[in-house]
């Protein structure tokens, strides 16, 4: 996809009629096409941008926790913290997707960047004077949660204008790679700073970091998304609204990846929270196995979003994504089991390695299969499924790991997700998925017939 791509939109009509075989996923054979001038250097400089901006995201993000924590003692004040951190990202999300199909995309990033570090450079300046209150922080907590709710649509939709369709699995594995470091080194930076200065130095940190990103992004061209419109003129941003809805609830193979999505982070992501509280109780309390939980998990993570990266370009994107949720299960069954810390760590471990497995098709897949017009809303229900479904999961999940054990809960959240395999392949949508995954790995004929179409029956 190039920058000057144009599609037709007509987002608060019907859903598009179903071809005769629709592809459920699309592996372009656009190897006869020439790639876009300069996307290397400004996926580079993209990605180097968003770098620099997670970094200081992610120093933030840590130093709140242990300030928090240290300050409080309170398991109240948490819990308030990560509401307000969460829950605005889920209703902004619903809003933000539209602006991203409406406006240009670099300018969302950028407008939401500076809005976080606006707001951060307040908190510090207001800390700084004596004013420490944690409605102060929470404020703050919820602004930057509003900005990701804005920026993390725009961005996902933003990546395909930038790289080639058929780099964009490569090109998402190097992200998740970086992403997957950040989580090595960000913890580390944020302990220095915290512990050499204070809070308020780590939130300088972020508002340098910010106006390094948004320079770098700047750099980047980014075209505005051209959009035709119907009879009846433009369309309204409550009318882009309800087609968004329509078109994930019309679009069945959009409608099973959210929805596996959405099921994989309540039985994995939540439940994972808790291998903390496992490893305490179990193998003991000590501070350096809590770490080598954290590390074993941030190390797969990094080695996963490598190999994806380096091997898995050309792979069947519904391939991965249901084999590595099968990899979900087993693994956590074999968490929930361990009776050895090593054998837990290599547990760990393995379940990092496969998230980029699962994490990186499903956004490749998206990417490849929505049209241009329509990503923004699509990735910004992508952003609801996440910022509500580790809360959600968490809700059941916590109080139950007080009555029963942890290990058990892992057990019952591995087996629960082979049956939502079953469930899910069994689905029709599911049933396309596989066949045309299986048909584009034959390489048959009839790749390029059903390249460009798109499944849309329930």
């Amino acid at each position: 996809m190039t920058d000057d791509a144009h599609a037709p939109a007509s987002p608060a009509g019907p859903a598009p009629s179903e071809p005769s075989d629709p592809a459920a996923e699309r592996l372009p054979d656009d190897d006869a096409q020439p790639d876009r001038p300069g996307w290397v250097r400004d996926t580079v400089v993209f990605l180097s941008g968003q770098t620099v901006s997670l970094f200081g995201s992610m120093l933030v993000q840590y130093a709140v926790l242990w300030h928090l924590t240290l300050e409080t003692r309170s398991g109240a004040v948490l819990a308030l913290s990560s509401v307000f951190g969460f829950l605005p990202q889920a209703v902004v999300s619903i809003f933000g997707g539209v602006w991203a199909d409406r406006h240009n995309r670099k300018l969302l990033v950028v407008g939401a960047d500076a809005t976080i570090a606006v707001t951060t450079l307040a908190l510090a300046l207001l800390m700084l004077s004596g004013h420490d209150d944690l409605w102060l922080i929470y404020a703050a907590l919820a602004i930057r949660s509003a900005g990701a709710g804005v920026q993390t649509p725009a961005v996902a939709a933003l990546v395909p204008q930038i790289v080639p369709t058929r780099h964009l699995m490569r090109v998402n594995g190097i992200n998740a790679t970086i992403q997957s470091a950040m989580m090595l080194v960000a913890p580390a930076a944020a302990a220095a700073v915290y512990a050499s200065a204070d809070i308020v130095a780590v939130f300088f940190v972020d508002v340098v970091t910010a106006v390094l990103g948004i320079g770098m992004l700047l750099l980047v061209p980014v075209a505005t998304i051209v959009r035709t419109h119907g009879e009846d003129g433009p369309t309204s941003y409550f009318g882009d609204l309800v087609g968004g809805v329509r078109y994930v609830a019309g679009h069945a193979f959009v409608r099973w990846v959210l929805v596996l999505f959405a099921v994989v982070f309540v039985l994995i992501v939540a439940p994972s929270y808790l291998t903390p509280l496992m490893v305490a109780r179990t193998f003991g309390p000590e501070v350096w196995k809590l770490t080598a939980n954290e590390l074993a998990f941030s190390v797969g993570m990094l080695l996963g979003g490598g190999a994806v990266a380096a091997w898995a370009a050309n792979r069947s994107r519904v391939g991965l994504i249901v084999g590595s949720t099968l990899a979900f299960g087993g693994i956590s069954i074999g968490l929930g089991v361990s009776t050895n810390l090593w054998v837990f760590l290599g547990f760990m471990f393995l379940l990092g390695l496969a998230v980029p497995f699962f994490s990186t098709p499903s956004t490749t897949v998206l990417q490849e299969t929505v049209e241009p017009e329509m990503q923004g809303r699509v990735f910004g229900f992508v952003g609801i499924v996440m910022a509500v479904a580790m809360p959600l999961g968490m809700a059941v999940f916590g109080p139950l790991a007080d009555v029963v054990s942890v290990e058990l809960l892992l057990v019952l959240a591995g087996a629960a997700l082979f049956v939502v395999v079953g469930v899910a392949l069994a689905l029709p949508s599911g049933r396309r998925a596989v066949e045309e995954a299986r048909r584009q790995a034959a390489g048959t004929p009839e790749d390029a017939a059903t390249t460009d179409a798109v499944s849309t029956d329930a």
